[in-house]
């Protein structure tokens, strides 16, 4: 049986096959591709800042990033400000806040039958993309950070209205996430306790427990995380045991025969990425908590990326008051990047998980790009022996409707995956 995923970025679709009444086995097919890392073979260096942020119209800041750094990493003796790093974070950090924003209202709550609260994701999105601009001087689609820094000179009137846009983001988040004050929130370690408040959050919680999928529909409960920042560290979570000593060059790519999405393996094992995974690395006491009553489950991946919200709205708030405005935006780069014969990597953690770009230069000219993004991670497709990640959260379910919901509880991105 067939089912097409959409509401999402793209398409994707689920065959699904049974045995006694139950799914055996879904095999998952992104069905077209846009060649993006073809097209970079042959341009300039610099032309992968343009036009990597349009690999994908929800994750285009985090391929800005990504890509900044990947080229920058090429060099070997490069100087960047630490007004800059603050800057490049605050924007990525607002652009996973929205995705949250987005995925919940319009994937998670229509999904329980609240097509009514859509509208709610326009007013925090606007004011994420607001704080954006503010700094890359346009949402989406920014190309302001390039190799040496970022191109815009902030002043304190901007540091003003950023925070005015994180402080009403933050109250939208009181006002219908979880109708509590924001301190109360961040400092929840009971995830049982979440359940007794009022809000949007704690009502899809509530319906969650009540569709009996927290003892089945579970995967791996194996997690990585690649991207680093002031809040995020890398690591591997194996069944709640944190290991930080990680490394790039045990991730692997794998051709799956029906669909134009590789899939992607650490030490030859499947792993989870995102919130879920961000959470259990960063031992955040709520999710952990979560965990360890409900374990890989759809419960705790829901709970993870919201509540990553308010962690990034708090954590921001911090990162805007470390802006020293007399610091350069941008340090020229020691050698002319058409000189440069190179390689370099980045790892950054966009809304769905770690995103890895890889590029080779020759006389500044980019030889091989490669991107790995979140959703060849989570939702790419294994064999029946050893199923993919989402694959392994479906088998065993009973109904199509709850292996969708499954499905969307990781996420899902056809166009960055099909590049």
């Amino acid at each position: 049986m067939i089912k097409l995923i959409e509401k999402i970025e793209g398409e994707a679709k689920l065959d699904f096959s049974f045995k006694d009444g139950k799914i055996d086995f879904v095999d998952v097919k992104f069905m077209s591709t846009r060649n993006i890392e073809n097209i970079l073979k042959g341009k300039r260096a610099f032309d992968a800042l343009v036009i990597n942020p349009r690999v994908c119209g929800i994750c285009g800041h985090a391929h800005l990033i990504a890509t900044v750094q990947a080229l920058e990493s090429c060099y070997e003796d490069l100087e960047l400000s630490n007004k800059a790093k603050i800057m490049r974070e605050l924007t990525l950090n607002f652009e996973l806040i929205q995705n949250h924003f987005k995925w919940f209202y319009l994937t998670i709550l229509p999904f329980f039958g609240h097509s009514q609260q859509i509208l709610k994701a326009t007013y925090p999105t606007q004011l994420m993309g607001k704080a954006i601009a503010i700094f890359g001087g346009q949402y989406p689609h920014t190309s302001y950070a390039i190799v040496g820094g970022v191109v815009c000179e902030i002043t304190q009137m901007d540091i003003v209205k950023c925070d005015n846009y994180i402080s009403q983001t933050l109250k939208f988040v009181e006002d219908n996430i979880v109708k509590v004050d924001a301190k109360t929130l961040l400092e929840a370690t009971n995830s049982d306790l979440l359940l007794e408040y009022e809000g949007d959050l704690p009502n899809i919680l509530r319906e969650i427990k009540k569709e009996d999928v927290l003892k089945d529909a579970k995967s791996y409960d194996r997690f990585i995380a690649f991207g680093e920042s002031s809040f995020f560290k890398k690591g591997k979570s194996l069944k709640a045991k944190v290991s930080h000593k990680i490394s790039l060059e045990d991730v692997k790519e794998s051709e799956v025969p029906s669909s134009f999405a590789k899939n992607v393996s650490y030490k030859d094992k499947y792993y989870e990425v995102g919130p879920l995974a961000r959470a259990m690395i960063n031992k955040t006491p709520l999710i952990v908590d979560a965990h360890k009553k409900h374990g890989d489950s759809v419960f705790s991946r829901v709970l993870a990326r919201v509540y990553e919200i308010s962690t990034l709205l708090n954590h921001s708030k911090i990162l805007l008051k470390n802006l020293d405005l007399a610091e350069p935006s941008y340090i020229e780069p020691p050698l002319d990047i058409s000189k440069l014969n190179s390689s370099g990597f980045s790892a950054v953690e966009a809304a769905r998980g770690t995103l890895i770009h890889k590029v080779e230069i020759k006389d500044g000219i980019i030889k091989n790009y490669e991107i790995i993004t979140p959703t060849q991670w989570n939702l790419s497709g294994g064999s029946r022996e050893k199923p993919g990640v989402s694959q392994k959260a479906m088998v065993g379910l009973g109904d199509i409707k709850t292996a969708e919901l499954v499905f969307k509880s990781f996420d899902v991105c056809s166009v960055c995956t099909t590049h």
